[in-house]
């Protein structure tokens, strides 16, 4: 599975759910919230900026946004919402493509740095992040936790989600760290469709040393986008990672 053959046409059309899902405002808005004040005015650089889910509403807020995105139909879904002046993309890899200027923020949400399938590229995204920072800038990435306490022993697959009409299960390597998540949805009269997206799990420990190798430090990690502590119990986590400032 090629990352852009998942996010081709057909899935950027279904792609947005507004006022639901990861679209809903108690979901958005706190998101929104916490990169505008980290952004505390300066300029911003979405990885993976999608159709605009995050940075048309931050952008709303006068917001300066650009982003880096490697499907084109999702950016052609973007533009639907706002044009290349107001938010600029550049088609690439977020591991290696860089966008013009310099940022005071970089982000990367909703377990997006999981779609780099190899510890590698999982390191170059942060070198990359850090190549478009200014001194004392910031990275913030949403990832979850990998749940393999919820694995029976022998067992390769865990239901994480399920109700009427949608089933999710996600079937590991945990030798090569590797889980592909399979999204069934169900209509009556209709055949099922399927969706899948793999990914390579990352835990957080990993992913502090990842920084570190990319010249960051870990500045906070919450378990959600209100701040609320990040305990052994969280599913979740929103890091912040910063540069040393110029005087260091």
């Amino acid at each position: 599975m090629r990352q852009d053959d998942i996010w081709g046409a057909e899935t950027a059309r279904s792609y947005d759910t507004p006022g639901t899902g990861m679209f809903a405002p108690e979901v958005l808005g706190p998101a929104v919230d916490r990169l505008a004040e980290l952004a505390d005015g300066g300029r911003v650089l979405e990885f993976a900026i999608g159709t605009g889910r995050v940075a048309v509403p931050l952008a709303g807020r006068g917001v300066p946004v650009s982003g880096i995105e490697l499907s084109q139909p999702m950016i052609d879904r973007l533009r639907t919402k706002a044009d290349e002046a107001t938010i600029p993309v550049v088609t690439g890899d977020m591991a290696t493509t860089r966008a013009p200027g310099v940022f005071r923020l970089v982000y990367l949400v909703y377990n997006t740095i999981s779609n780099l399938l190899t510890q590698a590229e999982q390191v170059a995204c942060f070198r990359n992040a850090a190549r478009h920072l200014a001194p004392g800038g910031r990275f913030v990435i949403e990832l979850w936790v990998p749940e393999l306490r919820k694995l029976p022993p022998g067992q390769q697959a865990v239901v994480w989600h399920s109700e009427s009409g949608s089933m999710g299960v996600d079937t590991y390597d945990v030798l090569r760290q590797q889980v592909v998540s399979h999204h069934f949805r169900f209509a009556d009269g209709e055949r099922t469709r399927l969706f899948r997206t793999p990914h390579r799990y990352v835990w957080p420990a990993e992913l502090d040393l990842m920084a570190r190798l990319g010249g960051f430090d870990l500045e906070s990690r919450h378990a959600d986008w209100h701040g609320a502590e990040f305990t052994a119990e969280s599913r979740s986590h929103v890091s912040v990672y910063r540069l040393p400032t110029a005087e260091r």
